[in-house]
């Protein structure tokens, strides 16, 4: 890619101040229009809270793509159909705020989607492994994030912890979507974290998921990363809603609908409080992606063993932490 024409803190307050002013219309919006999530034994809130903030990050980053394509000419149809998948997910989750749609039609234009993204990737590259492996990653990324997004700030901050882990090994200009993408987190988080004011909402959510799985896929087609090196930012999402839906399967519950199972959500409610829980994952995350940037210059068969070891790490902290939780 050529390089664009902006200082980086200059690309960055302007997705800042973007998402920070849209999230504070959007919340009148909410309100206005009686958009709220009522507290309920599924849920890990105990006060009724507008939903749908989370548009104001897809706001900023459809914003900033659109410039980036005019900037970048060779990389536009890239771009433009990487804002359309984005578009996508993010307006079926808007609408599910506004009127509920079934989950089979949420999953249907998410699978698309990332099919799409998949194309996109493989249209670029010609690396069909690349290609699929962006796409399911899309399918996986959309739906954790959406099923993540349960307490104040845990979603947003992990997006930003993540986006920034990826931002840091990308090439300079193909970092600035991840740079964006941090940015917006940081103009909404002031509204949902320590309190939450407003909440991303399904649009929100899983757009923030698709993101991510666009930077992945700009990670994995930039260098010569294993995959699995690929996995160590968004781990504790992956882990924590991974070993829930596998259990909430097994158990033979609907496993779609929402729930309070996850081991995010029994902390919040053994500490009483999210900010500590909110705090705790974000540690987390941070010591995976100080691991990721320090296995950038391994060999790929070394990151592959370090990422797997620390998956398999995460994986039992898990479990310890769901049976402890369970014995209380």
């Amino acid at each position: 890619m050529q390089s664009s024409h902006m200082p980086l803190w200059a690309w960055g307050f302007l997705h800042f101040a973007v998402a920070l002013g849209a999230t504070w219309l959007l919340r009148r919006y909410a309100l206005h229009r009686r958009l709220v999530d009522l507290p309920g034994e599924r849920r890990s809130h105990t006060v009724a809270t507008p939903r749908g903030g989370g548009m104001a990050i897809v706001l900023a980053m459809l914003a900033g793509l659109a410039w980036l394509q005019l900037q970048l000419p060779a990389w536009r149809l890239p771009i433009l159909g990487f804002m359309a998948g984005l578009s996508a997910v993010a307006a079926v989750g808007w609408w599910d705020d506004h009127r509920p749609l079934s989950a089979r039609l949420r999953l249907l234009v998410h699978a698309l989607a990332s099919l799409w993204l998949g194309w996109l990737i493989w249209d670029c590259t010609h690396r069909i492994d690349i290609a699929i492996g962006a796409a399911a990653m899309a399918v996986v990324l959309v739906n954790v994030w959406n099923f993540m997004d349960g307490i104040n700030g845990l979603a947003t901050t992990q997006a930003l912890i993540a986006a920034t882990g990826y931002a840091l090994v990308l090439p300079a200009t193909a970092a600035l979507p991840a740079w964006a993408l941090a940015a917006a987190c940081l103009g909404f988080l002031p509204f949902n974290f320590p309190r939450a004011r407003i909440f991303l909402g399904d649009g929100g959510s899983g757009a923030l998921g698709y993101l991510l799985a666009g930077l992945l896929g700009l990670a994995w087609a930039s260098g010569g990363r294993s995959p699995w090196l690929l996995l160590l930012p968004p781990s504790a999402f992956l882990v924590d809603a991974g070993f829930t839906l596998a259990a909430r399967m097994l158990s033979r519950q609907r496993w779609w609908e929402p729930h309070a199972q996850h081991v995010y959500q029994a902390l919040s409610r053994k500490w009483r409080g999210h900010a500590q829980v909110t705090l705790a994952y974000a540690c987390f995350s941070a010591v995976a992606v100080v691991l990721f940037l320090w296995l950038q210059d391994a060999l790929p068969r070394w990151g592959a063993i370090v990422s797997v070891c620390w998956l398999v790490a995460a994986s039992a902290l898990w479990l310890s932490l769901r049976k402890g939780l369970r014995a209380h």
